[in-house]
């Protein structure tokens, strides 16, 4: 399959804004000819100071106005020089406005496009990314397209114009002396498409080296608890130190070719600019060459080949933004493997009957779930237990369609979950993890987190329901009182019972603990299990735990091993049993065999 350019990409991403990528373009257009013409009327000064009455102007030929009074023929030039300024002006004005607005407004489309569409994969995805690389992609990759859009485009197409338009005035003027002296463009032009194909690899690994740094970075800010606990601050500082070495030395790659291309661009800058003042001068001796037309020439040399060392500029910012573009428009083209789309669910409409037919799943090679064939009757409460990686909270991930199981079906009331729209289904679950997502926003808008129109009445009563009254009271504004990053300013067992609280005012007809209290105190344990009693009652429960006493009550319980349910009953069914569950109660409870 052909590669697609990077530009094209954001071009086909970009269709909606075609007509401002138009005006914008029509816009550097107009003011580079406005921008030319200066240097035009300087030519036409000239003529007029030297040939009086017999000057361009005073010709009714060739645009001549047949202005024969020397006074009269500057008057005019100077009217057309202070509209030829305005514009200048007025155009410069208007692509700048163009250009910044549509760059600001694709950065930000871009951004919210490419965050929701991340949202949208598989989490089987996230296993084989780093959250700083993603971030340097969502944040500096899709900045540095804006700051392309923002200068290098126009300087891309004025560049252009400028060559054309003054390659047409010198062809005009006098043939012989354009091809000299416009000799050196294509090998400027040449030179710079060369240097920037070989940039461009480098510049891949620039913007690589940035996501590790970014990675790197945020892994240890994440992690800073453990790192000064452990010491191993200038160990951490080394891990940096050798990223930021990585991105410097790609940088440094990098720099070797873009800092050559400006010398090698002046060299024949000097030899166009020579010609033109030498062999122009040289006709203009002989009669050949008029001096307004050389004195024409001699400025639009200077015009057309000087802003040419800025290809050296362009180039360098167009790769990096290639690169930058390259990496989002990727991450925005990433397919999404668990599709949104399916029959609508009512959530008081769901009754929670839950049937598990021949499910099997696997990460890579590793077999977690084989032939799981279960049901979970509605309004039930059901505890599945095990050891580590027996496949415990695997089921609940397939239930939350986090993953898609590789063989069988999971029902829903009947229906299979893959048959439902997708946010409808995990509308009807409440999930509660043993690290509950919180946010940097107070104690109130982290329990009605994702609910719309909820009052003051129904949060305090999710509080009190997750037995979070308590502490929330002693708290300085109580509900009001905001709990920093990811609920630092709270204790484990106070951010549990927020995430319990949420899940509760969310009300829905499957209510899943995943290890929930497996981090908490004894007397946060008790405290959810009392919650648990309550809020379970007439509501499909799923309760995955290490710690048995959090399961003992449920109506049903599941001993996990290997991906397989070897066991089920109730508590004291399976521990008549006397096989693997009465094996872990008693090492829990430190009865003697």
């Amino acid at each position: 399959m052909p590669t697609i350019h990077p530009l094209k990409k954001l071009l086909i991403y970009a269709n909606a804004y075609r007509r401002d990528f138009r005006l914008a373009a029509l816009y550097s257009v107009l003011n580079k000819f406005f921008d030319i013409l200066p240097e035009v009327l300087i030519g036409v000064a000239v003529d007029i100071v030297v040939n009086g009455d017999k000057s361009f102007l005073a010709k009714k030929v060739l645009g001549g106005f047949g202005i024969t009074d020397t006074w009269h023929q500057l008057m005019l030039l100077g009217a057309l020089n202070a509209i030829i300024w305005g514009g200048e002006s007025w155009f410069e004005y208007l692509l700048s406005i163009k250009w910044r607005k549509l760059a600001q407004n694709l950065q930000h489309d871009l951004r919210l496009d490419t965050y929701s569409h991340v949202q949208k994969l598989e989490m089987a995805y996230f296993e084989n990314q780093r959250t700083g690389n993603l971030m340097s992609i969502l944040n500096e990759d899709i900045n540095q397209m804006e700051r392309f859009l923002n200068g290098g485009a126009n300087q891309i197409i004025q560049v252009v114009c400028s060559s054309v338009m003054v390659s047409a005035v010198f062809f005009t003027l006098q043939p012989s002396l354009a091809v000299i002296s416009l000799l050196p463009v294509p090998a400027i032009l040449f030179g710079a498409f060369w240097f920037q194909k070989r940039l461009a690899p480098r510049y891949a690994e620039v913007r690589e080296a940035a996501g590790d740094v970014s990675a790197r970075l945020n892994n240890n800010l994440l992690g800073l608890a453990t790192i000064k606990a452990f010491a191993t601050e200038d160990f951490e500082t080394q891990h940096i130190a050798q990223a930021s070495d990585n991105y410097r030395t790609a940088n440094q790659r990098a720099i070797a070719i873009s800092a050559a291309i400006t010398p090698v661009i002046r060299m024949a800058i000097l030899a166009g600019f020579t010609a033109t003042l030498v062999y122009g001068g040289w006709l203009t001796l002989h009669d050949e060459l008029a001096v307004g037309a050389y004195s024409v020439l001699v400025f639009l040399t200077q015009r057309l080949l000087w802003p040419l060392t800025g290809l050296a500029d362009v180039a360098d910012m167009y790769q990096r933004s290639m690169s930058a573009i390259d990496r989002a428009m990727n991450l925005l083209n990433t397919p999404i493997n668990i599709t949104y789309e399916g029959a609508h669910l009512a959530p008081r409409s769901v009754r929670g009957e839950l049937r598990f037919e021949q499910v099997r799943f696997a990460y890579g090679e590793t077999i977690t779930l084989e032939n799981i064939n279960l049901v979970i009757p509605a309004g039930k409460t059901v505890a599945f237990v095990g050891s580590t990686g027996s496949g415990k909270s695997t089921l609940v991930k397939l239930l939350l369609r986090f993953y898609s199981a590789q063989s069988g079906q999971i029902l829903l009331d009947g229906q299979s979950i893959t048959e439902l729209n997708l946010q409808d289904l995990r509308r009807a679950i409440g999930y509660v993890a043993q690290d509950s997502f919180l946010t940097d926003g107070t104690i109130a808008e982290n329990i009605a987190y994702g609910a719309t129109d909820v009052n003051e009445q129904a949060i305090a009563d999710a509080a009190n329901a997750a037995e979070a009254m308590e502490f929330i009271q002693k708290l300085p504004l109580g509900f009001a009182t905001r709990i920093g990053e990811r609920g630092q300013k709270l204790s484990g067992g106070q951010r549990q019972r927020l995430a319990l609280a949420r899940a509760i005012l969310k009300d829905p007809a499957i209510l899943v603990l995943d290890e929930a209290t497996s981090a908490v105190d004894n007397e946060t344990e008790a405290a959810i299990q009392r919650s648990l009693d309550i809020v379970s009652r007439n509501r499909t429960t799923i309760v995955i735990a290490h710690r048995l006493s959090t399961t003992r009550q449920a109506d049903c319980i599941h001993l996990m091993e290997a991906g397989n349910i070897v066991e089920s009953g109730t508590h004291d069914q399976l521990l008549a049993l006397n096989g693997g569950y009465a094996s872990l109660w008693r090492l829990q409870t430190g009865e003697r065999v």
